[in-house]
């Protein structure tokens, strides 16, 4: 009984940032890529006939480019210091970067990067992890400790030109 009731209370702890279905928009992402800076890499977002999102797309470091990124803004969601974003996803077993803003307006992201396996699995993320950054150049600033977020962002940018693709399922805070 008392295994039961941890599980209802974190059931109820848990917001939805995104689960994704074939009702979903493809408007809610929005593409950006190292254009905005005269790169030519190219990042596309979709709903697959299966209800998945998927970004997708190729990296190129012609013109100083080399990243392509898919962000969604929402309404600010609660944390606390023991957060984590549960992701699952099925990656191309490439690294991708997380990235989250406490404002949407903010100049600098918190991030970590993460490996995907090629299956679909739920990667962890715990939020108190993500340092903040600007432009690749880490800050002397604390790691996140905001009372909520805002946005979200998934970015590849490994260094090299490659296709990629990135399939989500759903994202959770908890």
């Amino acid at each position: 009984m008392k295994l039961l009731f941890t599980i209802l209370i974190l059931l109820m702890n848990a917001t939805i940032i995104y689960d994704f279905d074939k009702n979903s928009a493809s408007k809610d992402w929005r593409i950006i890529d190292d254009v905005v800076m005269g790169g030519q890499s190219n990042g596309r977002f979709s709903i697959d006939s299966d209800g998945n999102g998927v970004f997708e797309g190729t990296v190129s470091l012609e013109n100083n480019g080399g990243f392509s990124s898919v962000r969604y803004q929402f309404n600010k969601a609660a944390t606390t210091k023991n957060s984590k974003v549960l992701i699952r996803l099925k990656g191309d077993g490439k690294e991708y970067q997380f990235r989250i803003k406490d404002k949407y307006n903010n100049y600098f992201s918190y991030i970590t990067t993460f490996k995907t396996s090629g299956e679909w699995q739920t990667i962890e993320i715990k939020l108190a992890d993500l340092y903040p950054s600007f432009r690749g150049r880490k800050l002397n600033f604390p790691n996140y400790e905001a009372p909520s977020f805002e946005e979200i962002v998934f970015l590849i940018g490994n260094g090299k030109n490659e296709s990629f693709k990135l399939m989500l399922d759903k994202i959770e805070l908890q």
